[in-house]
């Protein structure tokens, strides 16, 4: 259903076309496909109407179900990135899916008037699997990739809404079935998150819309609950997934598709698929997992990554997609001679992707720090991880009362000012000093004034002002998360027995290194409202 939307711009400007939904009876993922056609606002029609009616074309990205009682021309649009895998138990044993002749004919006939296909690959192997078929299909590329290509130019946009900073971005993506990366390596993106540091790494998952559906999304947020709360992105079934591919800096992979759009866009690839009978050997898909690195475990990713990003991925996937953005207008030319009109003068072009939603913000964190004179070391990692650490760091009061009570550092964000007729607010000193109170375990309380500015409260040390300078380059302004550097000073403190203010340090937090200023606590930080 989502393959279809991303086709339908070839209809816009066009009043004489009229769009109705219907869902072919028997499939498990009914009720979620109901949710996203009331989302878009689409009309749906019941099965029952579309069987009683005439249409002029039938549009479908699979050929599966009781299609053929539908009267009208039917188009069968591409779907994933070519016929790489086979589905158990389901049509003709070892025929790729969407290549069996047990779907694709009716009494030895195509049901299909046009078979729409991405590449000249796919039209050849149609032709061995079903002749009959082939003979009326057509190239037209993929519009779903035209949809990725013609959204690069957002790419920042969705990193900015991702909060991913210069941070690499790795998106897990898993097919659906029994031989997925979810269903084999259920542990992965909670092992990923846990072990890689925060400051330096960002990860999401991409689900196939049959897993998501199949699970729902309810179960799937207490499976990844701790993933979540680490600050795993879960990318919702439809459009998102594409976003995060754009924003991807690699993706790790089972056998579906999703990986060779990402490999289309460039973006470095790492297998994770642990072998089975449902990747077609010699298929497109096979080929590039054959090739590219593999991760047989979590930890093996940072050593593996250096390795994927040094193959051109580009090429694997130059043999599932041709006719890079022209997919809409050579469906228009096609469907238009179905419905025997001449199309609108209205240019047809992909819609650009929404931008993601933003992932959980981590509220604790566990924190490596390294002390060397004036230059300390920060690894941040989400607090249930087994590494190594040297104090926890919560915001309060958000991450709850196990991990305020047994923080070392408690940090606040200042909020907007409230709208409110009434109000009560806390300053930056009277917080700060009132935590510590609460708090008998906290050694160091920060109110986060700005991306720039903090307020910090030293059990020992007492009030002080930190200001951190952005890292500027010809183009660019890089900030760091205020939160590390409050970690950074109390780490400092708590190494350094003798110091006087002000004092110069160097933090070092992910692939920034920044300077930032120590000095006693002036009035404007001390009576700042938060």
């Amino acid at each position: 259903m989502h393959r279809l939307l991303d086709v339908l711009p070839v209809f816009e400007g066009d009043e004489r076309v009229l769009v109705r939904f219907t869902l072919v009876p028997g499939s498990v993922f009914d009720a979620d496909a109901f949710a996203a056609l009331e989302r878009s606002g689409a009309r749906t029609v019941s099965w029952e109407e579309a069987r009683a009616s005439e249409h002029d074309l039938i549009l479908t990205a699979s050929p599966k179900g009781a299609l053929r009682v539908l009267s009208g021309p039917g188009v069968l649009l591409p779907h994933g990135a070519g016929f790489n895998k086979t589905v158990s138990g389901d049509g003709s044993p070892r025929i790729p899916s969407g290549l069996d002749p047990h779907y694709l004919l009716v009494d030895g006939e195509p049901w299909a008037a046009l078979h729409a296909l991405a590449h000249d690959e796919q039209l050849t192997r149609l032709a061995e699997y079903c002749p009959s078929a082939a003979a009326r299909a057509a190239v037209v590329g993929d519009p779903t990739l035209d949809r990725l290509l013609g959204s690069l130019a957002h790419r920042g946009n969705y990193r900015s809404t991702l909060g991913t900073g210069e941070r690499r971005l790795i998106v897990l993506t898993s097919t659906w079935g029994p031989e997925s990366l979810l269903a084999r390596r259920p542990e992965l993106p909670g092992e990923l998150i846990s072990q890689l540091p925060h400051d330096e790494y960002q990860l999401a998952l991409v689900l196939h819309p049959n897993e998501y559906s199949r699970t729902s999304a309810f179960d799937l947020s207490r499976h990844l609950a701790p993933a979540l709360s680490g600050g795993l992105a879960l990318a919702r079934p439809y459009e998102e997934w594409a976003a995060l591919l754009v924003a991807a800096d690699a993706v790790v992979t089972d056998h579906g598709s999703t990986a060779l759009y990402a490999a289309a866009l460039g973006r470095p690839v790492i297998g994770a698929y642990d072998g089975g009978s449902e990747l077609i050997p010699g298929s497109p898909m096979a080929k590039m997992l054959a090739q590219v690195p593999r991760l047989a475990k979590a930890a093996d990713l940072v050593h593996v990554l250096p390795a994927a990003e040094a193959h051109d991925t580009r090429g694997f996937a130059e043999a599932a997609f041709a006719l890079p953005g022209q997919a809409l207008q050579r469906l228009q030319s096609e469907l238009y001679s179905l419905l025997r009109l001449r199309p609108r003068t209205v240019p047809v072009a992909p819609h650009p992707l929404p931008h993601p939603a933003a992932p959980q913000r981590p509220l604790a964190l566990a924190v490596r720090a390294e002390v060397s004179g004036c230059r300390i070391s920060i690894e941040r990692f989400p607090s249930f991880t087994s590494e190594a650490v040297h104090h926890l760091a919560a915001e309060h009061p958000e991450a709850g009362q196990r991990h305020v009570q047994s923080a070392s550092v408690l940090w606040r964000r200042a909020r907007p000012a409230s709208p409110a007729p009434h109000t009560s607010t806390w300053t930056a000193a009277g917080w700060t000093a009132r935590v510590l109170e609460d708090a008998p375990g906290c050694r160091t309380a920060a109110a986060i004034l700005s991306p720039e500015r903090c307020l910090v409260r030293h059990r020992s040390a007492g009030p002080l002002s930190i200001r951190i300078e952005p890292c500027t380059t010809t183009d660019r302004v890089l900030r760091t998360d205020p939160g590390a550097v409050v970690s950074a000073v109390h780490a400092w403190l708590g190494a350094t027995p003798q110091w006087a203010l002000p004092v110069s340090l160097v933090c070092e937090i992910g692939p920034l290194t920044v300077r930032v200023g120590l000095a006693p606590a002036d009035e404007a930080d001390l009576t700042y409202e938060l």
